[in-house]
């Protein structure tokens, strides 16, 4: 890619905030300054529609964002969803089966709505999101997989979660796609063919910005598609092995301002 990027990207947990969930006032003023000079910011995440806020009110202004691991496109202007590509009924219905038959235990949530709402087996484990307004267990499997979701949550006990996810993965070859964003044995599932990069490319072709020239940072598993789609493709040095070895550069840690710290250098912002 040419020196300075025509759009960055960039991941959120583990990436652009601290692992106190805050996002540093040196990171909000640069992503601030480098947007006022023209160049497009996005968020690039596996987070769902409705945990962006708590990021956005850290921010001088809300930033487009890619959501759900590429699965929803985002406008907070207008709190408006540009594009989302769920999985329909049928399709979650055959891939609860195969992990069903796979891997005993094994139970779902699902991200529905556009990622504004979660339903969850009565079973499944929820952690961080227990208290959210918008997720409620359901009565029923059948009821959990009737509506298009964004994404399937697979959970099965304590899990090492790279073994985890190239088992789903494999089980769901050919029908979806499925990676993972956490360490504690969390697969994310999203239908076939939707990934990070594909949902970041379909927004930067809406404003005819080619992939050579997008400059993205990330640091799981579920950022690989993005790295290695973009020109130029960054991990924090907290990153997966699996980032750090696709990685074009490394810049610090997620607690260090990586993001913010290789943005002042290039943009020669300080």
């Amino acid at each position: 890619m040419r020196e300075t990027p025509r759009l960055i990207a960039t991941d959120i947990d583990g990436t652009l905030i601290r692992d106190d969930h805050t996002v540093s006032p040196r990171t909000a003023d640069v992503l601030a300054r480098i947007s006022a000079r023209g160049t497009p910011v996005v968020l690039v995440t596996g987070r769902p529609v409705r945990w962006l806020k708590m990021v956005y009110d850290q921010l001088a202004e809300p930033l487009p964002a890619v959501c759900a691991n590429g699965a929803v496109v985002y406008d907070p202007v207008r709190d408006e969803v540009l594009r989302a590509d769920p999985l329909a009924p049928q399709h979650l219905a055959e891939v609860a089966e195969r992990l069903r038959a796979e891997v005993p235990g094994i139970s779902f949530a699902v991200e529905i709505l556009d990622s504004r709402e979660m339903r969850h087996e009565t079973q499944y484990p929820l952690r961080w999101d227990a208290d959210h307004e918008a997720i409620r267990p359901v009565a029923t499997p059948e009821e959990l997989l009737s509506v298009p979701a964004v994404k399937l949550l697979a959970r099965a006990g304590e899990q090492d979660p790279d073994a985890f996810a190239a088992l789903v993965a494999a089980a769901v070859t050919g029908l979806a796609e499925a990676t993972h964003s956490s360490n504690s044995g969390l697969v994310e599932i999203s239908a076939a063919g939707v990934t990070k990069a594909a949902g970041l490319d379909w927004y930067c072709d809406r404003l005819g910005v080619a992939a050579a020239d997008v400059l993205a940072f990330g640091d799981m598993p579920n950022d690989l598609p993005m790295l290695t789609w973009a020109g130029r493709g960054v991990a924090v040095a907290n990153a997966h092995r699996a980032v750090l070895a696709v990685a074009d550069e490394v810049t610090t840690a997620n607690t260090e301002d990586g993001v913010a710290a290789y943005l002042e250098k290039l943009f020669g912002v300080d």
